[in-house]
């Protein structure tokens, strides 16, 4: 069969060819396990957030997604196809806990047997504990603007690597993208749990960094052997015009879309400039939170999509400029990698002790249909032909990348959008859950085969 590698391929001599560079696949939970009502798991804030009338298109839900929870043999028997490293997933508080904290054993039973079916098949674990599935009933008390959450949060993590660690995890990450769960969640209400007062988005962030911190004690102690980190999703601010007004509101939509997350991890502070833009926002920190928040972590996750244009319309202010005549995604995300390079590098100037990083989500959404026996997703290939190019380029200017992970391995629930925009590199049929390879899964295969003398 003639090899299809070089659709999607790293340049040749990249460093992300060496032995030892990962690459992987992600999923979360919520996006594709269903079994909702299954086995003991309680109600999510998803869950509650789907059955509002208007908060996702066409009313769909996660009760089924990709029925994961069922066919997860068959979905590591793909990853097993696929050859790669590593998957990335997410495991479902709510499925773990019971309301007053204690271990859900069958919960926590399935997640030991999707390990142990990923050790078998020689497929290494990085996990994620908090991809947005917040359990109704600390929402109930208040979410993420409680700071008891945080201490609830730690004692999660302390019980998800006491009874999953011990070696079959290699990564775990506390949250994904607190920024989506901060700002989205609380801040503008596109999100669950669907606030939005943006004072509200700030205080949720110091308490989704604060419970990142505080977990990591317990997270080390329990799995030392592993890596402990964080993701975060990322995308650089490039200004309309090259004034003084624009490139202030470039920076602006810097400090609010990765300094608020990275300024307290890496530097023990917010960005002074966040308050410009949110006037009157600051915080309710005590003593000692930004000395939790900067605890060293291994490796920084980040999720790359597209970038934004800013201009100014005033003192402090960013407008989003949507540029014509680009290419996009079904997302109406403009599909720009040389973003990737260019921020990859602003990191490595800005933050001295940045640690190694992982690209943990990058991909795109498209309008994906099996003809024939197959799906030619030409696009994604070349995305992520272009993206895999232009974070060698960085890795060739110094940075420290360690691993790639494309989103996603599977069509899923998008959240807001529901069932419409696929992100896999797997097409689901949703009514019958069928699983065909896109023709961007079979170029990344032909690719791991080939690097690995397959």
């Amino acid at each position: 069969m003639t090899s299809i590698a070089d659709l999607i391929a790293p340049p040749s001599g990249s460093l992300m060819r060496r032995p030892g560079f990962v690459f992987g696949a992600g999923t979360s939970s919520y996006q594709i396990e269903g079994a909702a009502r299954e086995d003991g798991r309680l109600e999510s804030i998803w869950d509650r957030f789907c059955a509002t009338p208007g908060k996702v298109l066409r009313g769909e839900n996660g009760d089924v997604a990709c029925d994961h929870y069922h066919r997860f043999e068959q979905d590591l028997d793909i990853l097993k196809h696929l050859g790669v490293d590593a998957y990335r997933f997410s495991i479902a508080w709510p499925r773990v806990m019971n309301e007053v904290g204690q271990p859900n054993e069958r919960g926590i039973d399935f997640y030991k047997r999707l390990l142990d079916g990923m050790a078998e098949r020689g497929i290494a674990a990085y996990v994620t504990l908090y991809h947005w599935d917040l359990p109704q009933h600390l929402e109930d008390k208040g979410g993420w603007l409680n700071r008891e959450t945080a201490y609830r949060f730690a004692d999660y993590a302390d019980l998800m690597t006491r009874r999953l660690g011990g070696g079959r995890v290699t990564a775990w990450a506390t949250h994904n993208e607190p920024w989506c769960s901060a700002y989205l969640g609380y801040g503008n209400g596109h999100h669950a749990p669907g606030l939005e007062v943006p004072r509200w988005g700030v205080q949720a962030m110091h308490h989704l960094l604060l419970g990142h911190g505080l977990a990591l004690p317990a997270m080390r102690a329990n799995d030392p052997k592993a890596q402990h980190g964080i993701v975060a999703n990322v995308a650089p601010g490039y200004p309309l015009a090259d004034t003084p007004a624009d490139r202030d509101a470039a920076l602006l939509f810097e400090t609010y879309q990765n300094r608020w997350v990275l300024d307290p991890l890496l530097k023990g502070e917010y960005p002074a400039d966040l308050w410009r833009y949110w006037k009157g926002c600051e915080p309710l920190a005590l003593t000692g939170d930004m000395d939790i928040i900067r605890r060293p972590i291994d490796y920084l996750g980040l999720n790359f999509y597209s970038r934004a244009v800013l201009r100014s319309t005033g003192p402090d202010s960013i407008d989003w400029v949507r540029e014509p005549d680009v290419e996009r995604t079904t997302m109406d995300w403009e599909v720009y990698p040389q973003g990737l390079q260019d921020l990859l590098e602003a990191f490595k100037h800005e933050y001295p002790n940045l640690p190694p990083i992982f690209i943990t989500e990058n991909g795109m959404s498209s309008a994906d249909t099996v003809e024939g026996s197959g799906v030619d997703d030409a696009q994604r290939q070349s995305y992520l032909k272009r993206h895999f190019a232009a974070c060698s380029r960085a890795m060739d200017n110094g940075v420290d990348v360690r691993g790639y992970f494309v989103w996603s391995l599977l069509d899923n629930f998008e959240w807001a959008f529901g069932y419409e925009r696929r992100f896999g590199l797997v097409h689901v049929d949703f009514e019958t859950q069928q699983r065909t390879l896109k023709r961007s899964a079979l170029a990344y295969a032909d690719f791991l085969r080939e690097r690995a003398g397959r």
